[in-house]
């Protein structure tokens, strides 16, 4: 089912799980990805939909154009699809900040005193190069305070699904010796499984804050979420995502 993080009113936000849309077959159901083959006005629905939950429209929506960067924006306007980037914030009232996963970390970020709002989009990649920290210094700009900053952490690939090569490990050590605790070896030595929700906790501590939650739902064991490495072990592609977060001011 659709996750709340207990440190974030339930009334200003949600991490979507897949059900609950309109999409049928591999993107069953609440898929939101325009860059999946689903029929494009499904999506919008599902978009819709989402929206609705918080007495909004879709026209209220702020979506990124995502990849792995490290770069964060502030939206003044809603737009979809229109920038891009990692992390968002604002402080304007009735706009939905929107992030679509499939296995990435959906991180949340609420300031309640100073109404200042972010999300950001933390694969390995992202979270590594600074898309937490740079969505932090924009709420930081627009007025938030870090003393009063919650972070919300949504499901995620965990470490018991997340296994990586030994490029991947080097690239974090080479970063820095100390991320080798959120790797395990496996037997040949060659793979790892990473711990990301681990390392996105460590990140938001060494930046700061202390008010963290985290989901610890796998997506790639729990059915009810969108998945891309469990649709890439299925052999199925055109991976679909959902939103797992929509909040407002």
């Amino acid at each position: 089912m659709s996750y709340f993080a207990p440190n974030i009113p339930a009334n200003k936000h949600c991490f979507f799980d897949r059900l609950g849309g309109i999409s049928q077959g591999l993107y069953a159901s609440r898929n939101t990805a325009f860059a999946s083959q689903d029929n494009k006005q499904n999506i919008i629905s599902n978009l819709t939909l989402s929206a609705q939950q918080f007495g909004l429209d879709y026209d209220n929506i702020a979506l990124l154009h995502e990849g792995i960067s490290n770069q964060a924006v502030f939206i003044s306007n809603p737009t979809i699809y229109q920038t891009d980037a990692d992390g968002m914030v604002t402080n304007k009232a009735g706009i939905l900040l929107s992030l679509y996963t499939a296995d990435c970390c959906p991180v949340l970020f609420y300031d309640k005193t100073n109404q200042v709002i972010g999300a950001a989009h933390a694969g390995w990649r992202g979270a590594l190069s600074g898309i937490l920290e740079n969505t932090l210094d924009l709420m930081l700009q627009h007025g938030a305070q870090k003393s009063s900053l919650t972070a919300a952490l949504g499901p995620c690939l965990q470490a018991k699904s997340f296994e990586c090569r030994q490029d991947m490990y080097l690239q974090f050590i080479n970063h820095n010796q100390a991320f080798a605790s959120f790797f395990t070896p496996k037997s040949d030595n060659e793979h790892f499984q990473f711990d990301i929700e681990g390392f996105i906790i460590s990140r938001l501590k060494n930046y700061g804050l202390t008010n963290i939650s985290a989901s610890h739902i796998d997506t790639y064991s729990n059915v009810d979420y969108f998945s891309y490495r469990r649709n890439c072990h299925q052999n199925l592609i055109h991976t679909p995502k959902t939103i797992r977060h929509s909040y407002q001011p």
